[in-house]
């Protein structure tokens, strides 16, 4: 009975710490969402000035939007998570940047927590780097991954970029979203005269081309930013399920010691009275 009754003991301890370890976990992930979504803003202040400046130079006389290629392949980027304990996350990525994709085309993929789910789905990936593990992070791997779509777009044959990520949902966990990169969509600024034309050094289409650049740049970074939120919220959700799950075990072991132990408390009144009978 004794030796059973610390074997039970240790058991509550071992649980005891995994209940730490667990809210502690969820804590972290908390933190990061909330850093994470604090730097969305400053994201869309930059994105905004870089599209009134695109306004500016395409409202210049006789300038129109330059013409993207046709006729290339298509690159898919698909942004996974770094770390584990976020349910389906990865699987629901790569199967929507799976539909994005066609024969043929490219897949970038972040998040070494795609690399397996990526080969069972039977993907190839042309160009690969972690997902960023913390929020200082993001800036360094945006810069990274813009280097690398120029640079293979600069090589010629890609004709279309479709980045694949997640964003949180307020009650409904998350959602995947599909966002079009190239061809650049130069509609979505509206004309803007000023009272005077603006004093450019650069001819106006390498200057719309430069200012698209640094727009799909600040669209990587928000995509980052959404989905490294996204990934925490989702982890932060996990934590709380297995809290739940280990609070129950808990309970169950506190309530088998409590029945060991009186059964202990038993045997040793019933010995007792035996002895004192005998």
């Amino acid at each position: 009975m004794a030796e059973r009754l610390a074997t039970l003991e240790r058991s509550i301890a071992s649980v005891r710490q995994l209940s730490s370890v667990v809210t502690a976990m969820r804590g972290i992930a908390a933190a990061r969402t909330v850093e994470a979504q604090g730097r969305l803003q400053g994201i869309a202040d930059y994105a905004a000035t870089i599209g009134q400046a695109i306004s500016r130079v395409l409202a210049l006389p006789g300038e129109t939007a330059p013409a993207g290629e046709s006729g290339g392949l298509r690159l898919v980027i698909a942004i996974c998570a770094e770390q584990g304990f976020v349910g389906n996350f990865n699987h629901r990525v790569l199967e929507r940047a799976d539909v994005a994709a066609q024969d043929g085309d490219l897949l970038f993929l972040l998040g070494s927590r795609g690399f397996v789910p990526a080969e069972e789905m039977g993907q190839d990936i042309a160009w690969s780097a972690p997902m960023a593990g913390h929020a200082d992070q993001l800036d360094t791997l945006a810069n990274r991954l813009t280097d690398a779509l120029f640079a293979r777009v600069a090589r010629g044959g890609i004709s279309e970029i479709a980045l694949v990520h997640a964003v949180q949902q307020e009650e409904s966990g998350i959602a995947i979203v599909e966002r079009t990169l190239v061809p650049f969509d130069f509609s979505r600024f509206p004309l803007h005269h000023g009272e005077t034309a603006p004093l450019t050094q650069i001819p106006p289409m390498e200057l719309l081309r430069q200012l698209s650049e640094e727009y799909v740049f600040a669209e990587i970074c928000e995509a980052l930013t959404l989905s490294f939120a996204a990934e925490n919220a989702e982890r932060m959700r996990a934590m709380i399920a297995a809290r739940s799950h280990v609070d129950a075990r808990l309970e169950e072991l506190a309530a088998a010691e409590r029945i060991m132990r009186q059964s202990e408390i038993t045997e040793e009144v019933i010995e007792l009275a035996a002895g004192q009978l005998g």
